[in-house]
């Protein structure tokens, strides 16, 4: 599959606004705090003919970068891939010296894809969607493969 990376520019912030809606909220939470995609950094692929194959956001505080979302729309197909490390060239010659982002413990998948580009599990925060339910009351209480959304779990990865 062909495709292009390209920035996130004003005339995207509509259609990444949209995007993360489709997950409850024009926002997401990550330890504790509101982020919302559509006003941070990002990346999107593009096919051949300009449509749109996956996104990543992303924010630099001081030395850390931490990826928000990641979403190929595409599976198995590189995109995801690329987009991170899109995201890894950035964010290094940014200097940035640790690149990070949380999952919840039901995102078995997404586990996989980290761990294999390098990723290492750097914490599990026990209980911490209880906390983030009071900001995004939508989150739900079942996830993928039917596992009880509970806990954050944070990879690193160090640059």
């Amino acid at each position: 599959m062909a495709f292009a990376i390209h920035p996130v520019t004003e005339l995207d912030k509509p259609w990444v606004l949209h995007t993360v809606q489709q997950w409850g909220a024009d926002f997401i939470v990550t330890r504790g705090r509101k982020v919302y995609p559509s006003a941070i950094e990002g990346f999107y692929a593009a096919g051949e003919t300009g449509d749109h194959l996956g996104l990543i956001t992303f924010e630099i505080i001081g030395d850390q970068c931490e990826v928000v979302t990641l979403d190929a729309f595409t599976r198995y197909s590189g995109i995801g891939t690329a987009l991170l490390n899109h995201v890894r060239t950035v964010a290094t010659a940014r200097g940035c010296k640790r690149l990070w982002l949380i999952t919840t413990n039901d995102n078995v998948d997404a586990m996989r894809f980290y761990q294999r580009r390098g990723f290492v599990l750097a914490a599990v925060h026990v209980n911490a969607i209880a906390e983030s339910r009071k900001i995004k009351p939508t989150i739900r209480e079942i996830g993928e493969y039917g596992i009880p959304l509970r806990d954050e779990v944070e990879f690193e990865m160090w640059l």
